[in-house]
């Protein structure tokens, strides 16, 4: 079973993405287990302080590294284990890490909120992973891109694995053909939309050559 781990000061921002579609399958049958980890369980003082002002000046918050230590000690379970910090300062994700980090049984990951967090806490993770050059709220979707396409790198949580092997960067740099299906006919602003009458033939030969020539590859 692969184990994510979500450390975050809002626990349940993803449970309705993990209860839903293939995640719900993947849950029941054992395949994933995602947990999420309220940072403010692994505070000491009695207001439960997760942040603490900029040294030097500056706005905003970042969370405190001794709070960090805690949680990141707390959810360690397996030995073969990949700590990730979302940070839009890591480099950017894409499927062949997707793939690689499949091979771990367990990833952590650190989600940052308000102006981030203190920079010993890299010290603390192997990683620091973006999804974007854009900012976001806080790190707790970036972790859900990357679970998400992590897991459908494990065998089996995809129901059918010709699905996996023939999608866009199955390859590097593939984009998958356009796909299409009933009605063969739809009228849009004037003009008939048509599925291209190859697809039609029932002729396999010449299909998978017209799909080859129009997947693309990506600049």
């Amino acid at each position: 079973m692969k184990q994510f781990d979500i450390i975050t000061i809002f626990p349940e921002i993803l449970d309705s993405y993990f209860n839903e579609s293939l995640f719900k399958r993947g849950l029941n049958n054992k395949l994933v287990k995602v947990n999420t980890h309220n940072l403010r369980d692994h505070t000491k003082d009695k207001h439960r302080t997760v942040d603490g002002r900029i040294y030097g000046g500056g706005v905003g918050l970042l969370f405190k590294p001794d709070v960090m230590m805690r949680a990141i000690g707390g959810v360690k379970k397996k030995k073969n284990r990949r700590i990730i910090l979302m940070s839009p300062t890591g480099k950017t994700f894409n499927q062949n890490k997707a793939k690689s980090l499949a091979k771990y049984d367990q990833l952590i990951f650190v989600c940052p909120r308000y102006e981030g967090i203190d920079a010993r806490v890299e010290k603390m993770v192997d990683e620091k992973i973006s999804i974007g050059d854009y900012i976001l709220t806080g790190g707790e979707l970036g972790a859900a891109v990357v679970i998400d396409a992590v897991s459908r790198n494990i065998p089996k949580f995809v129901g059918k694995e010709e699905s996996v092997r023939e999608e866009s960067f199955s390859q590097e740099n593939y984009l998958e053909y356009p796909q299409y299906t009933r009605p063969e006919v739809i009228k849009y602003r004037g003009k008939e939309l048509k599925v291209p009458k190859i697809l039609l033939s029932g002729h396999h030969g010449k299909i998978e050559e017209w799909k080859e020539k129009n997947s693309k590859i990506k600049k």
